[in-house]
């Protein structure tokens, strides 16, 4: 149940969610944590050096290069030392060649077939992150196949970074910087410093970059957070650090990180170089309506550090004038919190979304007739029995081009599964990955092409009783925004 609900059970308790934090300070269990991430990672590494997306699934380029460049944040910031430990320096090395090797395909690809236009811009978004995972290990060395690539591709960032995103921009200047292109790393931070915005409450920001998007390159997060490495690195320039921090944690207090890729880079950003901010002194006054917060006056403690607190009103104690409220805070740094209303809703009267992504779920019943098998569709008013065979039928619609698309099919539990086995599928244009789980069943889409898809699958009703169906979800896993659900309905299934 924590699995299938964990914005509810998971973090319905903000204290014992901040209480969970102390974990992170056992030694052993971080010791532990650290071994079991590696071996896993060991585990899925494929024969040619590459990771999939998701275990079962064919060798990513993107994840890959994505997993390296962890590698070498973890080195840099002295959390992994990566070079010393023999295995973990064999998976490194092993990725990077893969990574090479890709990059040696792309020039290779140029020179068949398209020589005739080898010096027009053929500099990607895959190309660029290969030149920013690769600086971190500019030690292992390359072949000669791959140093023509690697030179190919250095030349265009020279000729082409003019017209490439902030992102792509920032992973170019600190790459050209490790590898002692400075010219080229000044006139790109110069131009970052330019193009960025500087609010005194927002901290700086890029506005192409803060509008994000669905494709890895586009996530706005991530980029802001590069651009702490960028000037951190490059520039060393302290002010704008800060101040791109500052966009960071507001945009923290009002969306939230909501990845863990997200997360990841949001804090490696933070640990890299700043301010301590939580050195300073808490002064923030919170006015609720007529009243003042004081969590001292109203025996609430605050936690150690951070000086937070939270308070919490029953229905019966909310009154009108609670929805005006003032915070002012006098000291440095930044300070943010939240007023929230929090309820509940039975999974059966939950509405399908209306958005960009639509999701329709339709469940249909085996009958046997004398002509045959005939499916009818099932509803509110069907009466099931058990031994009954249903079809789970999902129609996923979208308007536009995806990445990294979870779905997640819930269903009653007085239904079973029949498809067990975890494994990845391709249909009708679309490879994925399908994962069956206790209480739902999990579809992993690595690409998915704007249009409409038919998702179908079997169950058997196992148990007598008055279930709720649940609803089907579906999001893309680094532009969470990009979501929806199907409508809940209430199955019954009699003698």
């Amino acid at each position: 149940m924590l699995e299938e609900t964990p914005w509810v059970l998971d973090a319905k308790d903000e204290t014992e969610r901040k209480r969970r934090v102390g974990l992170l300070f056992d030694m052993n269990k971080m010791a532990n944590e650290s071994d079991r991430s590696m071996r896993k990672l060991r585990q899925m590494q494929v024969s040619n050096g590459g990771w999939p997306w998701f275990e079962g699934m064919p060798d990513d380029r993107y994840i890959t290069q994505h997993i390296i460049c962890g590698f070498g944040k973890l080195d840099h910031l002295g959390i992994t030392a990566v070079r010393k430990e023999a295995r973990n320096w064999d998976m490194v090395k092993d990725g990077v060649r893969y990574m090479d090797a890709r990059i040696a395909e792309d020039y290779e690809w140029i020179l068949k077939w398209d020589a005739a236009h080898k010096d027009d811009d053929h500099l990607g978004y895959l190309q660029i992150h290969y030149l920013y995972a690769r600086s971190y290990f500019m030690d292992i060395p390359m072949t000669e196949r791959t140093k023509k690539a690697f030179d190919y591709y250095q030349g265009q960032v020279k000729k082409y970074w003019t017209n490439k995103s902030r992102y792509m921009q920032g992973m170019l200047a600190i790459e050209a910087f490790r590898n002692k292109e400075t010219a080229i790393s000044t006139d790109i931070m110069k131009s970052l410093k330019e193009t960025a915005i500087v609010n005194e409450e927002l901290g700086m920001y890029w506005k192409d970059m803060a509008a994000g998007g669905w494709y890895w390159y586009q996530a706005p997060i991530e980029s802001q957070a590069l651009m702490v490495e960028a000037f951190h690195e490059v520039s060393n320039d302290q002010k704008s650090v800060d101040d791109i921090r500052v966009w960071l944690l507001k945009n923290k207090q009002t969306n939230d990180w909501k990845t863990t890729k997200a997360t990841a880079e949001a804090c490696y950003a933070l640990l890299i170089q700043g301010t301590d901010w939580l050195a300073t002194e808490s002064d923030v006054t919170i006015v609720v309506g007529n009243q003042t917060i004081d969590p001292k006056a109203a025996g609430v403690q605050q936690e150690a550090g951070t000086g937070y607190f939270k308070m919490a009103w029953t229905g019966k104690d909310i009154a009108a004038s609670m929805g005006k409220i003032t915070v002012k805070k006098a000291g440095p740094g930044v300070s943010w919190g939240a007023m929230y209303w929090q309820y509940f809703e039975d999974m059966d009267k939950v509405t399908p979304a209306n958005t960009s992504l639509k999701v329709v779920k339709k469940l249909f019943v085996t009958r046997y007739t004398a002509s045959g098998p005939v499916i009818e569709p099932v509803t509110e008013q069907t009466v099931l029995k058990p031994g009954d065979k249903i079809k789970v039928r999902i129609e996923l619609r979208t308007d536009r081009d995806l990445e990294y698309v979870h779905m997640k099919d819930m269903r009653a539990s007085g239904f079973e599964p029949i498809n067990v086995f975890s494994q990845y599928k391709w249909q009708d244009g679309l490879g994925y990955y399908e994962s069956t789980r206790d209480a739902s069943t999990n579809f992993f889409f690595p690409y998915l092409k704007k249009g409409s898809y038919v998702f179908e699958y079997p169950l058997f009703v196992a148990h007598e009783g008055n279930f709720s169906n649940g609803i089907t979800t579906v999001q893309c896993m680094y532009a969470p925004e990009f979501a929806a659900h199907s409508e809940g309905m209430r199955v019954k299934v009699g003698k």
